[in-house]
Parts: C-alpha cells; structure tokens; sequence
C-alpha cells in the first residue's frame, strides 16, 4: 500500500512536471498579453511618423513599383498595398484600425478577434515594405501569432469581468488566488520559440568564427566594442574597465545557451527560485542592451516579454481546473491532495456563483481543431524555409521571407568599426547643408555622444535607408528623390505648375511667380550621401574617420524630367549655380 501510495506520488509530481514545462498558467498567459499589447501600441503609435516616407505613394517605395515585383498571394494577403492603397489617408485609417486592435488586446476585450486582428495587420504592414523588417517585427510576428490560441483573457480581463457579470458573478472576480495551468499545442509552441531563439542567438555567439565572444577575442572582445552606443555604456565602460568586460564577454554566451532549459528544468522540478532567477537574469541582459545599444529599448522589452510565459504559479494560488478541454483536446481536470475529484468548482454554488474560469468558455475543441491546422504547416513552413527551401521562395518577392523566416543570430561578432552617414547638399542661394541629418551646417566629425552608428542623425526606420544605396532604376530614384523633396517640402519650397504659364492668365501668372519665391533660396540642388567609418580601438578608442561615397544626386532633374525649365522655375542664382559643381 505504502509502495503504491510512493508510486502514485511520484507519478503525480512527474505529470506536474510535465504540465509545468509545456504549459502557462492564466496569470502568466495574462501578463503576456497585457505586455505585448502594451508594446504593440507603442511601436504602432512610432508608426506614424514613418507613413509618409515608406508606405505611401509620395514616399521611397510607391505601390507602382512595388506591386509588378510581387505574387498574387502576395497582393491578396497585403491590403496595405492594394491599387490606390497609397495616399496617406488610407495608410492612416489602416494604422489607426490597427492601433485600436492592439489596445484591446492589452486590456483583453474582444481578445480572440483582437490577436487575429493584430498579427494580421502586423503581417501585412511588413509585406508593404520588407526593406524594414528588422528583427523586432519577427518578435511580433510570432508573439502575436501564438496569442491568436491561447486563453490570454482568463486573467486581468474586460472580456472576463462581461462574462462574470453576464452570469450574475460579480464578485468571483476578486478570487485572484485561481491560477489554472494550460496545456495545449499553442503553450507548447511558443514555449520551444522562444527556447529556439535564444539558442540560434547563443550558438551564433559561439561559432563566430572570429572569436568576438571569447575570452580571448584578439583584438577586442564584443562587449567592449558594443559598450560604447550611449551615455550610460560609457560609464559601464568605466565602471567595469576593459579588462573586466573582457572577462563578462563569454557569460553573455552561456547565459542565452543556458538560460531556456534551466529555466524548464527549474520548472519541472517545481523551483520557483530557479525559474524567477533565469528570468531575471536573461532580462536583465535584455535592458543591459536597452541602455547601452542605440535603437534597442522596444525590441529588449518585447524579449522580455516573452519570459512571462515561463512565469511559475504564485504561492497560494488554487492550480485546480475544471473537467473540461483545455483547447487542444488535453483534459485539465485534477484531483485534490485527497484523490477527490474537483467538478465542483464548475457547477458553482447555490446562488448561481460560476467560477472565474468561465472567463475562458468558449468553442474550444473548434480552437483546437485550427490550432492543429495552423501551427503545424507553419512549424514545418520554417523548418523547410530554413534548411531545404530555393533561393527564389527566400525572395522578397513571395511572402514565405517575412511568414517563415526564424533565424535570431544577431550581434554574433564583435563590431570592427562604427559607422554613421551625412549628406552634404547644395542650396539654391550656394550654401551647403547636411540633408541627412537636416541641419545647416556639415558636420564631419565623430558625434560626440556616444559611439555613432547608422542611425545618429535617423533613427527608427530610417535604420534601413543607407543599406539601400545599391537600388537603381526607377527604385534608386524613388528612394533618393525623397530626401529632395522632403528638404523642400519641410523649409517651405513652392512648386510651380505649368498650367499657369498660359498668356491669357496673367493673374494666375502674378500669384504663381509669387507663390515660386517663397523658400526658394533654399531649395535642394544636389546632394552627396556619405558613409562614415571610424576602427573600434582599445581604451574607448577609435581611429580617424575615413569617408566612403555611397550616392551622388542630382534634385534638379526632378524639374527637368517635368519639361520644366530649372532656372525660371526656382530663380537660382547665377553664382549659385556654379557653385554646385564644388559639391
């Protein structure tokens, strides 16, 4: 009886195990949520700001360039690039629709339709102009992808205070000591993602075949040249000199390896300290990046965000479920310490009381039915994109690059050289300014606030600009005839329009000739766009600036190629003109 009794213990703690290790409970699933909802909306409000320059028609990729390179699965799936999708009002509408989403997923009302909403119009938002998929939008992707199957609003929710108070239970909402643990395909899925990007990040860190991330990285380790982006990395540098960055370098390794397994070992073991450790310590790495990496504080709190999915059950909580499926056909019902049963909590007392579970009852075997159909294909859609999948599927051209793509090796060496870029322009009254980084004076110089990187004068989305210098033919033009027509459109430079060069209408010629000398001294002419580079030396050292030529523009043919006549049309001065062959 004794042995049985043993028997039957150590069963049971093997099944917690287990259940622990692929499963999340409601609170972490509901923390989860409310974080990348919260995430979303900010990354989505930053959007705003880049609409004109990379999703409309007036901007560096118009839709008549971009719809003749794309399939028609391409073209169904993205309706931010339907014919006549480009003006700004459009764009506008679908961001602000996709902004509400993201919203009422953080504060869980109408969850189920909201996580569709939200990964859907992500994905499309990223087919408009792949050049910007960087990897804070894969993080999204399959973040919000995985949201889409699980019960994300049975905690912290509008969706379950309606419900409650549909059922006559207002007050079972204050039982925050209920804490079911879900087991489904989508729990297990997401759990073995995030375990898969940070051992793609940590193997890359190892196999560098430089050695950025040994303790012997000949001449600089990685840590050393990373610390040096912002404020805060140079008093880290200071605090913890070379030598100790040196000797911290390789933990960074270890601690991406190591730190998704210890954290399921900690779990099917049942430590909580073990578990709220590893998170704490991989989170910690995350804002270490965030504070001492430009452009990084969304992308290392979305990572951070992900971890709540591996958040232990808080002591006193009440793990026992209902005998019911929990959406993937995996049955949740558990005995008490007694071997009772617990159906009692699903049929509520004799006032009517439901339990706070219901927050959660919906279809779930049809759930458990699309789960199947969906994350398998796409579990298997990565694995054939990544290992046995043609050169032209990984084109840009099909949606399979942004749908499929699950590589994370990034940082994976250490950085040989900083960068950064100005773009000395010429000005209709002959002086020069720097149209990159829209000031009036060119500044050559190393930036003084921390190391440079491609985004000191750009940041956001702009990242991508610089590494499109390749682009010719009408893409080229499109992407470098922005800058032009952004400087004059943001210092007040009217254009004409020949329509008014008509003998019979002079007073429109009055007006125009009026409206053609506003700003225009400082109109664009022509513009030479640089890439910086300094060698990353010992000390917070680096090396004198070296300059490479990545584009030379003309502005004024985008007068030319209207059949207008440059000098009737901007007034340039004579001696202005000339100047422009000093640029």
């Amino acid at each position: 009886m004794i042995k049985a009794n043993k028997k039957a213990n150590n069963d049971d703690r093997c099944t917690s195990g287990l259940r622990a290790v692929f499963g999340c409970n409601e609170k972490a699933l509901a923390s989860f949520r409310i974080s990348i909802g919260l995430l979303l909306l900010l990354e989505l409000l930053l959007r705003y700001r880049f609409l004109h320059p990379f999703y409309s028609d007036q901007g560096t990729l118009p839709t008549t360039l971009l719809l003749p390179k794309i399939d028609s699965l391409y073209r169904i799936l993205c309706i931010h690039a339907y014919p006549y999708s480009g003006s700004m009002i459009y764009q506008q509408c679908l961001l602000t629709v996709q902004v509400m989403f993201a919203t009422f997923l953080m504060v869980g009302y109408k969850t189920q339709l909201s996580s569709v909403a939200s990964w859907y119009l992500y994905l499309s938002l990223t087919l408009r102009n792949t050049w910007l998929n960087f990897i804070l939008d894969r993080y999204f992707h399959y973040m919000l992808f995985y949201s889409m199957f699980l019960p994300v609003s049975s905690q912290w929710s509008v969706d379950c205070i309606i419900k409650q108070r549909k059922n006559g239970n207002r007050n079972s909402g204050n039982n925050t000591n209920r804490n079911e643990t879900i087991v489904s395909l989508a729990t297990i899925a997401l759990k073995l993602q995030i375990c898969w990007i940070y051992l793609d990040a940590g193997q890359g860190k190892y196999n560098d075949p430089l050695g950025g991330w040994t303790l012997g990285a000949d001449p600089l380790p990685a840590l050393d040249t990373y610390a040096r982006h912002t404020l805060v990395a140079r008093y880290l540098y200071a605090l913890l000199t070379p030598t100790g960055l040196r000797y911290m370098t390789p933990t960074v390794v270890y601690a991406e390896l190591l730190a998704a397994p210890v954290t399921l070992l900690g779990s099917y073991m049942g430590n909580r300290k073990v578990v709220l450790y590893t998170i704490g310590m991989i989170c910690s790495l995350h804002i270490g990046i965030a504070l001492t990496v430009r452009n990084t504080v969304l992308l290392s709190s979305v990572a951070c965000a992900a971890w709540c999915v591996f958040l232990p059950t808080y002591r006193g909580d009440n793990e026992n479920g209902n005998e019911e499926d929990n959406g993937n056909g995996i049955n949740n019902n558990r005995n008490d310490k007694n071997g009772h049963d617990n159906k009692g909590s699903e049929e509520g007392n004799a006032n009517g009381t439901t339990s706070p579970s219901t927050c959660t009852h919906h279809n779930r075997n049809q759930i458990s039915i699309i789960s199947y159909l969906v994350i398998i294909p796409l579990v298997c859609g990565c694995i054939w994109f990544e290992t046995i999948s043609e050169e032209c599927n990984q084109s840009m051209k099909h949606i399979w690059s942004v749908l499929l793509h699950n590589r994370w090796n990034v940082f994976v060496g250490a950085e040989e050289y900083v960068t950064w870029e100005i773009a000395p322009g010429k000005l209709a009254d002959g002086s020069v300014v720097d149209v990159w980084g829209r000031k009036d004076y060119v500044e050559w110089a190393m930036p003084g606030t921390g190391a440079p990187c491609t985004s000191t004068a750009r940041p956001g989305r702009w990242r991508s600009f610089p590494y499109l210098a390749e682009l010719d033919g009408e893409d080229g033009e499109a992407l470098w005839s922005y800058l032009c027509r952004q400087w004059d459109r943001e210092n007040g430079v009217s254009t004409v329009s020949n329509s008014n060069d008509n003998d019979n209408d002079n007073n429109n010629d009055s007006s125009t000739s009026s409206a053609s000398s506003i700003n225009s001294h400082r109109k664009l002419l022509r513009f030479n766009f640089f890439m910086l580079q300094a060698d990353v030396l010992p000390n917070m050292g680096f090396s004198s600036t070296r300059k490479r030529l990545i584009k030379s523009y003309d502005c004024t043919k985008l007068e030319l190629r209207g059949g207008k006549k440059r000098d009737e049309d901007i007034h340039i001065d004579p001696a202005a003109a000339g100047a422009q062959s000093e640029l």
